[in-house]
Parts: structure tokens; C-alpha cells; sequence
């Protein structure tokens, strides 16, 4: 379904394909600058993957004309890479396999290939790395139109905040609940304060900040704020939509209430709004109770606040 911003999805899909076949040299008359095209290559690579394969096979894996595919292997074949010798169980069906030169072709591409692709990741840190592995699994799932796997049970670590870290709390939340409620800029103007107000006043025997790192990416975080001496605000918890179905809210919501106690606050507090649903779910099972709501217009939307309290 196409609505706004399709056409500048579009753009950006295509420059990213520009910006990579440029990079990894797939303009160049060679695949790596070898003595293979493109297509060959990738030929070559998915026989060094199996022992035998048909044209067939071939055809299906890499959705290519039987007539251009029959071209490519008879160059293959006339250059002594591959062989053909007819099936055991029915002769006339034609298995493929490389040849000892085939085979000798592919170590010489693959070990190329790595050392390219190894001299683009040597520039990025190792959470870099992580976060660029992910995004890239992302893309193929959603251009493959394959389903979201159920959340698996990754670990994933609860840490304190880094330089940067609070920057990008303030961008992931302003992100999410606009894309999830529609909530305008006003929304990113009050995460900014509340995260700015920590920077500025944090008290480090009163106050924490937990990150959920998975994979080398944040993918969640929560504030615990000092409010008076005996009572702490639990501020600004969210999870990603990727990381959802771990626990991870939970998980959260746990350290903050544990610090709270070990730190000799009698109540935790925090203000939230209806429509947060999940979020409240974990409020309600972790004891907290709902002590009063008001109707209010923020964030471009007609909202019904609500502040829970937990004893502690």
C-alpha cells in the first residue's frame, strides 16, 4: 500500500544500492576484479555450497532464464570450473559440481570477498558491527516478505548509561510514539527536558539509569529520579518494538523497583497515560496501583493521564 513517504522510501532504497555495488566493486568488469562476471561468480558459489546440483536447482535458487543459466554454465563448463555427469538413479538428469579448479576459483573469490568486506567492517566498532548486522537481516526479512520470527529469548544486558546513550533515548521515544500514536514534537521536547534535567541535576546516590543492550544495540531503558527523600518517580521507560516479548519492560521495571527500596524510598511514583497499555499491564503486575487520572490535550492528541504509586 502506497501513501506518504513511499516515494522518498523508494529514493532511498536505490541510493543505498548505488552506494553499495559501488563499494564492494560490482561495477568493475570482474567480480573482484577476477576473471568471473557477476552471475558466474554466484554460480560458482552456490555449487561450492553443495556437492552435486542440477541446472534445474540452480535455476529455482537464483530465479534465473533457463536459456541465459544454460549459457552461463556452458562458459563455466568450457573453462574447465565445472563438470556434469549424468544421475545414478536416472541418466538422463545432468548433476553439476565444481571441478578441483572450480573449487580452487571459489577459495580464491571467497577469500577476497572477506578480506573487502573485512577492511569496510574494520572501521566500525564492535557495537557498530552488531547494529549493521542486524539492520541488514532486518532488510532481507522484510524485502523477502518473510514473517517476524517469534521474539527469541537473546541475552541481553542492563547497563548504565555511556556518552551519547541520553541522545539517543530521546530520539528512539520520539520515533516509536509517533509512529505508534501519533504523537507530535511536543512529546520529544518533554523526553528532551526530563533526560537534560537528569544530566544537569543527577544525584548518583539517589538516582539510576538502567539501557537494555541486545546484541551490541540499546533496546530499552528507564529512569529512576528522585523526587523528595522518601519518594522516587519511575520516568521514561520504553522498549523496542524488535525487542518486545523478552521480558525486557519487566525487567525493568524490577531493577527500578529494587534500587528504589535498596536506595530507603517509601513509594515509587510515575505518570503515564491510558492508551500506553502494555506498559500499564506491567505497572499493575508489579503492584503498583492507579491513584488518579485526568483528562488532558498533549502531544497533538486528547489523552487521559494517569499517576501510580507503589509502596515500598
Amino acid at each position: 500500500m502506497r501513501g506518504e513517504g513511499f516515494e522518498s522510501c523508494v529514493a532511498a532504497v536505490r541510493r543505498f544500492s548505488r552506494f553499495y555495488t559501488r563499494r564492494i566493486g560490482l561495477l568493475h568488469e570482474g567480480l573482484l576484479r577476477g576473471p568471473l562476471s557477476l552471475a558466474e561468480g554466484r554460480l560458482v558459489y552456490e555449487l561450492a555450497q553443495r556437492e552435486t546440483c542440477t541446472a534445474r536447482d540452480l535455476g529455482v535458487k537464483l530465479d534465473l532464464d533457463s536459456g541465459y543459466l544454460s549459457r552461463l554454465l556452458r562458459g563455466l563448463e568450457e573453462r574447465g570450473l565445472i563438470g556434469r555427469r549424468p544421475a545414478e538413479r536416472d541418466g538422463r538428469q545432468l548433476l553439476l559440481s565444481l571441478t578441483t579448479t572450480g573449487r580452487e576459483a571459489f577459495a580464491a573469490i571467497d577469500a577476497r570477498s572477506r578480506d573487502e568486506i573485512g577492511a569496510l567492517l574494520d572501521r566500525l566498532s564492535l557495537a557498530e558491527r552488531r547494529q549493521l548486522a542486524s539492520a541488514l537481516a532486518e532488510a532481507e526479512r522484510l524485502l523477502s516478505g518473510t514473517p517476524p520470527e517469534p521474539a527469541r529469548a537473546a541475552p541481553y544486558l542492563l547497563r548504565p548509561p555511556r556518552p551519547g546513550d541520553m541522545g539517543w533515548i530521546v530520539h528512539r521515544q520520539a520515533v516509536i510514539y509517533t509512529e505508534e500514536y501519533g504523537w507530535d514534537a511536543t512529546f520529544e521536547a518533554l523526553v528532551a527536558e526530563i533526560v537534560a534535567t537528569f544530566i544537569r541535576e543527577f544525584d548518583p546516590r539517589r538516582e539510576r539509569c538502567w539501557l537494555a543492550e541486545r546484541d551490541g544495540v540499546v533496546v530499552g531503558s528507564v529512569f529512576l529520579v528522585r523526587a523528595s527523600e522518601e519518594v522516587a518517580k519511575l520516568r521514561l521507560l520504553y522498549v523496542e518494538p524488535s525487542a518486545r516479548g523478552l521480558g525486557m519492560g519487566r525487567r525493568l521495571v524490577e531493577e527500578c523497583i529494587r534500587s528504589a527500596r535498596e536506595l530507603g524510598y517509601r513509594r515509587l511514583t510515575l505518570w503515564t497515560n491510558d492508551i500506553l497499555v502494555s506498559a500499564r499491564r506491567i505497572y499493575l503486575a508489579a503492584g503498583f496501583r492507579l491513584s488518579a487520572e485526568e483528562r488532558h490535550h498533549s502531544f497533538g492528541k486528547d489523552l487521559v493521564g494517569q499517576n501510580w504509586e507503589l509502596d515500598l
